[in-house]
């Protein structure tokens, strides 16, 4: 029996170990080939300017009041996965660092980058009004060091996306020179419009940044003192073998996912911040503000009294009587003036309204979808060559949108890759999607017409006959002659029913010039998107990846 004992324990101790060897750090547990040990896993840290918001289930579009009548924020449950968002919204500091990046890598006063400036700058001209003198913010808000911190404004809904890749590429080239895979500085010494930095272009073509100059492209810690590849050392069998993938890769875990606008859902989900509602597994009550309680003044003893948010109080009333202000502020104030939410964000209401990135249409599709709802999905891919490497776009191919005011801002710079439509290798027999541009899915495209019979082909709505669309918005036309004169078309055509179409972009949350109704997180409108206002600001996303929470949290909160 004792003999037995022992035999069963020397088995069980050799299983064990048996395991333990299987499961080193060096032996891959699907071929038990040896790998890379310095490979591990990374959590995913915060980009400047960001807070976590983790995601949850939330009901959208629940007002608590509906005085309008618009019918467009009919309430759905909707799930939003984790992500950052930016503290503050984005200030005319920060824009500035972007006007006066691009000034020094595209001079305006090159004729061939000219409008690749004037299409970042903002529109200034907004504050301006008929009856109304507002010479002194055209002149000095953007620029002027007193308005450094306060929400930059006159940007519109291309602008803000545009700024948003600009951002990602400054961020992730800081982090390629922090861990050595770029040139100490060259950020700001050596960058030039034939030669910067481009996050998907290093990606894909590690060599093609910075015009491929290897003494700016290094290869980390490969790198020698002189810039070069370190020469391997020999193995224990006399063979030198050549270091493969010496850039840095996304499975690196160096670089950041894009910042970008955040969608509808994730605004209104980080708006409410239900989260400091919550109460074990269920939210004690609606939020009517980002803050708690049905009022927008402060109840605590130390602020009590206090306007919690920026915005008008009633006619001609943006900011109290003189000697006592009841917000402190009679246009937009400084970011971070009022008491962050539970997430941590301010002015989630009030200051400037804030683009978000979804289409505008009146009716949230939640049958059709509740995980990240979103509408706008423009699918593209990388612009394959002829010689079978990424195409990309140099200094004389620049692709511009063109504004309907005939001002035209720069979409595509040198040093991006060319970006073309999917097609049918992408979305043949594919049950999730089965075109490029889904913007119309279930509204908008022909099948959601009354004109569409099951007997026809599917067709674009842009392309349907005048009349049959769903939404039939005015259709301004801007064009260039042979003279290279700017022509605008206005739209006359007075049987227009509706201003929706697909270049309208939501907005979200209160301005300091509305009225409190729109303080609440689910109140939503619509805008062009290439046009821009004083009241209508921005701030920055960033999907999360990874786990879904960054710490263990108790049962109740």
């Amino acid at each position: 029996m004792a003999l037995r004992s022992i035999l069963s324990i020397l088995l069980i101790v050799g299983f064990a170990s048996c395991s333990k060897k299987s499961s080193s750090k060096n032996t891959s547990q699907a071929t038990g080939w040896k790998i890379d040990s310095k490979k591990s896993s990374k959590k995913q840290e915060a980009g400047p300017g960001l807070v976590f918001v983790e995601g949850g289930t939330f009901t959208m579009g629940k007002v608590e009041d509906d005085v309008m009548h618009d019918w467009n924020n009919t309430p759905t449950q909707q799930h939003v996965q984790s992500f950052y968002m930016d503290e503050t919204e984005v200030t005319n500091a920060m824009y500035l660092q972007y006007i006066d990046y691009t000034k020094k890598v595209t001079p305006p006063t090159e004729e061939l980058y000219k409008d690749v400036y004037n299409g970042v700058v903002p529109d200034t001209l907004v504050w301006r009004n008929r009856l109304g003198y507002n010479e002194t913010m055209t002149n000095n808000y953007l620029r002027h060091p007193s308005y450094s911190e306060y929400p930059v404004v006159g940007v519109n809904w291309i602008q803000a996306v545009e700024f948003a890749k600009w951002r990602t590429d400054r961020v992730n080239e800081a982090l390629l020179e922090k861990n050595g895979y770029l040139k100490k500085n060259a950020k700001t010494l050596d960058v030039t419009a034939d030669a910067n930095f481009s996050t998907e272009t290093y990606l894909n073509s590690p060599t093609s940044v910075y015009g491929g100059d290897p003494q700016i492209v290094l290869p980390g810690k490969y790198a020698d003192k002189k810039g070069g590849i370190k020469t391997p050392k020999a193995g224990k069998n006399g063979k030198v073998v050549t270091p493969t993938n010496i850039y840095a890769q996304r499975s690196s875990g160096i670089l950041l996912p894009e910042y970008r606008l955040p969608t509808e859902a994730e605004w209104e989900y980080a708006a409410a911040a239900d989260v400091g509602q919550r109460e074990y597994n269920i939210y004690k009550g609606q939020k009517k503000y980002p803050w708690s309680g049905s009022y927008t003044r402060s109840g605590k003893r130390q602020s009590k009294g206090d306007q919690l948010a920026n915005f008008k109080q009633g006619n001609g009333d943006y900011g109290g009587i003189a000697g006592w202000s009841d917000d402190g502020a009679d246009i937009t104030n400084k970011v971070k003036s009022y008491p962050a939410n539970d997430f941590g964000l301010y002015d989630m209401a009030g200051n400037v309204a804030e683009w978000v990135m979804d289409v505008y249409r009146p009716i949230i599709d939640n049958e059709s979808n509740d995980f990240n709802y979103f509408r706008g999905n423009q699918y593209t891919k990388n612009k394959i060559g002829k010689d079978g490497k990424v195409d990309i776009i140099g200094k004389d191919s620049i692709q511009y949108a063109t504004l309907s005011n005939g001002k035209r801002v720069a979409t595509s710079l040198p040093g991006q890759i060319a970006q073309v439509p999917v097609d049918e290798n992408e979305t043949y027999l594919r049950q999730n999607f089965d075109k490029s541009d889904n913007t119309n899915y279930r509204d908008g495209d022909k099948q959601s017409t009354r004109y569409f019979n099951f007997g026809d082909s599917e067709t674009d709505t842009k392309n349907a006959k005048e009349g049959q669309n769903m939404y039939n918005a005015p259709r301004h036309n801007v064009s260039v002659d042979s003279l290279g004169n700017m022509v605008r078309k206005y739209d006359k055509n007075n049987k227009r029913t509706t201003l929706i179409d697909d270049n309208v972009r939501v907005y979200k949350g209160g301005s300091w010039r509305d009225r409190a109704y729109w303080l609440d997180p689910a109140q939503r409108r619509y805008f062009p998107q290439d046009m821009a206002t004083d009241y209508i600001g921005f701030r920055c996303a960033m999907s999360k990846v990874g786990a879904k929470s960054e710490k263990r949290k108790s049962a109740r909160n």
